[in-house]
């Protein structure tokens, strides 16, 4: 009897060992981060990295070599940068079911109203950074021009501490350190590239835009947050593409609205006539501008997203 029990007590020892050993493989299993999507992830994120840099290089260069050859419109250029959307629409039929949702805050959706004026006023501010940054573009060089731009994380910064009550770390305040001494070193910089013959007032009306432009793009990242915290209140696949999608659709009709206000369309066959490069380099250099931009969005929603 007393062996039986023995026996009976190994068996139980042995269950529970393979029972634990079972819950700890399904724990596993179960963890948020597993092995294989950890690879496939951090490729993800590798690549819309690239497609950010590609895009917003590709596109700053450009947008360079079509002031430098006789373009002179603004808003033509500020249009380019945003008429290029409906390429991000795909997106919605990309498997949408297979991208997870965030944690739900509330169930009930924003007024159609709410909504519009979300997407209004998000509009309006990428069409205004949008032209302040094609100014810039215009009266700046390329490497002052991208270095101002990067001032951009230092405003992200400042408006995600005061709007999203981000905490500072000690990477964000060396990152803005370092952005801030570039920023004033380029103060005092003396322009001798050459290529971009400006007077000193236009290129300072170039650094105001541009540090502008940078403030504003800031400002659009804590306020679309913002949003998807107070008014969105969830950040599903679809959400994500609605805050990027129809925000482009004001700001491009605004740009469109700038355009032929200002009369400067009445210009715009000329100007391609008489381009330095030929009629061919002017529209391919507005139609791959248009691309690289939306190149650079594509990384951004993948960014925003995953």
């Amino acid at each position: 009897m007393g062996e039986a029990e023995e026996l009976q007590l190994q068996i139980m020892v042995q269950e529970d060992k393979e029972a634990n050993a079972s819950q700890h493989t399904k724990d596993v299993n179960q963890s948020p981060l597993p092995r294989s999507r950890n690879c496939m992830w951090w490729l993800q994120m590798a690549l819309y990295a690239v497609f950010i840099l590609f895009g917003q290089s590709v596109a700053t260069l450009l947008g360079r070599l079509y002031f430098n050859n006789g373009g002179k419109s603004k808003w033509l250029a500020t249009l380019v940068g945003l008429v290029g959307f409906p390429i991000l629409i795909p997106y919605y039929f990309i498997s949408p079911h297979k991208h997870p949702t965030t944690t739900v805050i509330c169930t009930k959706q924003p007024s159609a109203l709410k909504l519009t004026s979300v997407y209004v006023s998000l509009g309006l501010l990428v069409a205004a950074n949008c032209y302040l940054y094609s100014v810039g573009l215009q009266y700046l060089p390329v490497s002052t021009y991208s270095l101002i731009c990067a001032s951009g994380l230092a405003f992200n910064a400042f408006f995600s501490y005061f709007i999203n009550a981000q905490k500072f770390t000690a990477f964000i305040i060396n990152s803005l350190v370092l952005l801030t001494i570039s920023s004033i070193l380029l103060v005092f910089q003396n322009d001798s590239e050459g290529s971009n013959e400006v007077s000193k007032g236009k290129y300072a009306i170039g650094f105001v835009c541009t540090i502008l432009a940078s403030a504003g793009s800031g400002l659009g990242l804590s306020l679309t947050q913002l949003c998807f915290q107070k008014v969105l209140k969830r950040e599903t696949f679809s959400v994500v593409m609605d805050m990027i999608i129809y925000p482009c659709l004001v700001s491009t009709f605004a740009v469109l609205v700038g355009l032929f206000s200002s009369g400067e369309w009445k210009d715009l066959n000329r100007e391609m006539n008489e381009f330095k490069k030929g009629k061919v380099s002017y529209l391919m250099i507005l139609i791959w501008t248009t691309i690289s931009w939306q190149v650079f969005k594509v990384g951004l929603v993948g960014l925003i997203f995953e």
